[in-house]
């Protein structure tokens, strides 16, 4: 975790200077060491997954991963005096729950907690949970069902893909 978040501050320190796409260079490749994106990208996706050629999964998981990444770097994009904090970390069923707080610059925190898996050797985070409930899978998944109703796992994976692009394209234009 401590690994992300010093990544997170030092693209958030450099964010206007890189730009979108240098905050996302930056991030992505710490993004994919950091989440278990296939995992994420199956419980985003839901039943369907079960369904879905070993190719559709590896899009799928691929489009999901672009997509975080360039969420990160849209969230995450300049610094203001923010402070993030790992605060402890609580055992759960299927792993650990690390508890954290970003402190935006006037001093209010903000809870986010990271479910943490063993995958091999390593830790990933699984889920985020903002506020302490908010889940960023079910968020997803929510989201999801709908494009994969009307538009099946091609939809979805272009609708992923587009999005990345979107917020890669405004966040530019912002600066």
């Amino acid at each position: 975790m401590q690994g992300l978040y010093d990544a997170l501050l030092s693209t958030m320190k450099s964010g206007k200077a890189l730009g979108q796409s240098g905050r996302f260079k930056q991030l992505e490749p710490v993004i994919r060491r950091s989440f278990d994106i296939a995992a994420m990208a199956r419980l985003s996706v839901g039943p369907t997954w079960a369904s879905l050629t070993e190719a559709q999964r590896q899009q799928s998981s691929e489009s999901f991963g672009r997509y975080m990444s360039a969420i990160y770097a849209d969230r995450f994009d300049s610094y203001r005096g923010q402070k993030l904090e790992v605060t402890g970390e609580q055992p759960a069923s299927s792993g650990v729950i690390v508890k954290s707080q970003i402190i935006k610059a006037n001093g209010e925190p903000v809870k986010v907690d990271y479910m943490m898996r063993l995958s091999g050797d390593d830790w990933l985070i699984s889920d985020i949970y903002l506020d302490g409930a908010i889940s960023e899978v079910a968020t997803r998944r929510s989201e999801f069902a709908a494009i994969l109703k009307t538009e099946g796992i091609d939809g979805l994976i272009s609708a992923l893909n587009r999005k990345a692009e979107v917020l890669a394209m405004s966040a530019a234009r912002t600066l």
